[in-house]
């Protein structure tokens, strides 16, 4: 037995230095990786992946902390993805969200693992997938994704969770635009956190005349619950939504969300893939800097080099 194969059998057994170990292999983007994620495949598709987006200062670490102790009760084991932003320093998680949920740590049936956003868009890169395929693959009844705040461009973790949780706080200024903007769309379940504050009532009204403005769900009407995550108020309420959502893809909606977030992981790989091979045969045959060169002198613009590169490597490509 290969190392790679024995790790990936310490994976399967729910060991925790071997979880780690493997999630460490992936954010590094190291060659055994891959390897190591084929042999994991056919493990997963068993977890229930909940993601947690909102604004900051929604209280979405407290929440999930008090989520998992909850599901702990119930008898579910959890892993939690916190995907902070990237430090400009080191490349990692910047906040640290482990250190907020440090006591449930010691738990044999929790794993949390914080994870840099890479500078990705939405908050989402593609090492955070991946680790929740290893977690899935590693046993875990539920999965939980903390993404880094909302807005447009923050709908990422659509592509995937499976039940989309969205927290918002009284008090947080335009960040209910935000919430317009970008997520009624994809939202799921909308958390109001720290509802012991002041117009706690009055951003419940404006989220609920926002989702009757934009009735996107034919069968499944997102519901909103009001939480307190530092006493645990609301808890149970949540949870047990998320459980009516759970049962609801169960019954015909989920295979059409997999295919849709299978569809997505295939392009952004493609993507991901092509890229890496055009600027590694640049860089090869040294024309990256000419192009660079070019750019800079304004013979040229970034958009007509990239159209240039692309038409000079899929030149004589047919589609089968």
């Amino acid at each position: 037995m290969t190392k790679i194969e024995e790790l990936i059998d310490g994976v399967l057994k729910s060991d925790r230095r071997s979880i780690a170990k493997t999630i460490t292999l992936i954010e590094n983007n190291l060659p055994e990786a891959q390897k190591a994620l084929s042999l994991l495949y056919p493990h997963t598709g068993k977890a229930h992946v909940i993601g947690v987006t909102g604004p900051t200062g929604s209280g979405k670490s407290t929440l999930i902390h008090k989520l998992v102790e909850e599901l702990r009760r119930r008898g579910k084991t959890v892993g939690v993805v916190a995907v902070d932003p990237t430090s400009p320093f080191t490349g990692g998680a910047f906040l640290g969200d482990r250190v907020r949920m440090q006591e449930l740590s010691t738990d044999e049936g929790v794993f949390i693992r914080s994870m840099a956003t890479r500078n990705t868009p939405g908050g989402v890169a593609r090492a955070t997938k991946d680790a929740v395929k290893v977690l899935d693959a590693s046993g875990k009844n539920v999965v939980i994704v903390e993404a880094v705040g909302a807005g447009q461009s923050e709908v990422e973790i659509m592509k995937i969770a499976q039940t989309i949780v969205v927290v918002q706080a009284p008090g947080l200024g335009d960040d209910i635009q935000a919430i317009k903007a970008g997520l009624m769309e994809i939202g799921d379940i909308f958390v109001v956190n720290k509802a012991d504050r002041e117009n706690v009532n009055k951003t419940v009204v404006d989220i609920e005349a926002m989702l009757d403005m934009n009735p996107n769900k034919e069968k499944w009407m997102p519901p909103v619950v009001m939480t307190t995550a530092i006493t645990g108020e609301g808890i149970t309420e949540l949870l047990d939504k998320i459980d009516e959502h759970r049962k609801y893809l169960k019954a015909g909606a989920i295979e059409t969300r997999r295919r849709e977030r299978t569809e997505a992981e295939l392009v952004d790989v493609i993507k991901e893939k092509v890229a890496e091979s055009i600027l590694e045969d640049l860089k090869r045959k040294g024309e990256l800097e000419e192009v660079v060169r070019k750019i800079l002198s304004r013979e040229t613009d970034p958009y007509s080099a990239a159209d240039m590169l692309l038409a000079k490597r899929l030149k004589g490509f047919k589609a089968p």
